[in-house]
């Protein structure tokens, strides 16, 4: 049983604010002497240090969470309170935090200052900036804004896959404008990638995953037209009708991207046919296509989409239709 120490209510106190987590200066000034953080961080002892300079008031196996606050907590043992004005997480993980589906977890980008002489540790990898950014608290956690997070990841990722993918993901799922992203871009020199331009020309077209990206590069690559990607689509009275994927404004022709990931159960699957049946009641022919068939068979979605857009001609007059492009 450790010896009680009149810090104990303040370091408590460090403890549920911290996800159970304190630097080495926090305890000494909460008055624990240092002998007493290395008797509790012993083997034996009911503490751990992650990271040099970090002590995990527990004994079991850090979470997630607590891998990143530690990884924040290494590079900011200067101040004794967490503030994110000398170290704040970036990149992936951060995405992660935010919701970014795919993005990974396993390495932890920290923005500090461009002459700070800390080290990367273990699973921490310091990124120095002399473009401080501004920061929120994601559970409790000091992060950069989604765009800059994105920016980071980009300018470092050799995947264009991965960056196609991650950046479509944030902006849909983080509600960025892809001009915002654009300027963090830009600042991080990430645009020297053809990768992250292509990706950003994409999105600043309304493309918002991956599987409308193959989709929009295979019918431009076939010399199809450019439709619009994700536009909001009304009636003449004003009522919102739906949001297709792809829209042919002069043949009235839309393209849907049908994920089978969304379409696990019933209701999402009525939601679907209900929409398309919408679409279809306002003279819009609407051709369906799953990301597996538009990666695996891109050669009859250009046919369906040709075809359909050569016997729109015939058509007197396109849908009476109201649109507006993804802002």
């Amino acid at each position: 049983m450790p010896r009680t120490t009149a810090a104990d209510a303040a370091i408590a106190q460090l403890s549920r604010t911290q996800r159970r987590l304190a630097t080495t200066r926090q305890l000494r000034a909460t008055g624990l002497a240092a002998s007493t953080t290395n008797a509790r961080c012993a083997p034996s002892g009911p503490w751990q240090r992650p990271l040099p300079g970090v002590v995990l008031i527990q004994t079991g196996a850090p979470d997630l969470r607590q891998r990143l606050l530690a990884a924040v907590l290494y590079a900011d043992t200067e101040t004794i309170a967490l503030s994110g004005t000398k170290a704040v997480l970036t990149g992936e993980a951060a995405l992660a935090l935010y919701g970014v589906r795919d993005a990974g977890t396993d390495r932890a980008d920290v923005l500090v200052a461009a002459r700070r002489g800390l080290r990367d540790r273990s699973y921490v990898h310091l990124r120095r900036t002399s473009r401080w950014p501004p920061t929120l608290l994601v559970d409790g956690i000091p992060c950069v804004r989604p765009v800059r997070a994105a920016s980071d990841f980009a300018a470092r990722e050799p995947s264009p896959e991965r960056i196609r993918a991650i950046l479509a993901t944030t902006v849909q799922r983080c509600s960025c404008h892809p001009e915002d992203l654009r300027a963090e871009l830009h600042a991080s020199h990430a645009l020297r990638n053809p990768a992250v331009r292509t990706a950003l020309d994409e999105l600043r077209a309304g493309v918002r995953s991956i599987a409308e990206a193959q989709a929009r590069t295979t019918l431009r690559t076939a010399g199809l037209p450019d439709a619009l990607w994700n536009p909001a689509l009304f009636t003449p009275t004003g009522t919102f009708l739906a949001r297709p994927d792809a829209y042919w404004p002069f043949a009235g022709v839309a393209l849907e991207v049908d994920s089978e990931e969304y379409h696990l159960g019933a209701t999402e699957y009525r939601t679907t046919l209900r929409r398309r049946l919408l679409l279809e009641s306002h003279g819009i022919n609407v051709t369906s296509a799953a990301p597996a068939l538009i990666r695996d068979h891109p050669d009859e979605l250009v046919a369906a989409i040709r075809t359909k857009l050569h016997l729109a001609k015939s058509r007197p007059n396109p849908p009476n239709i109201i649109i507006r492009p993804y802002l």
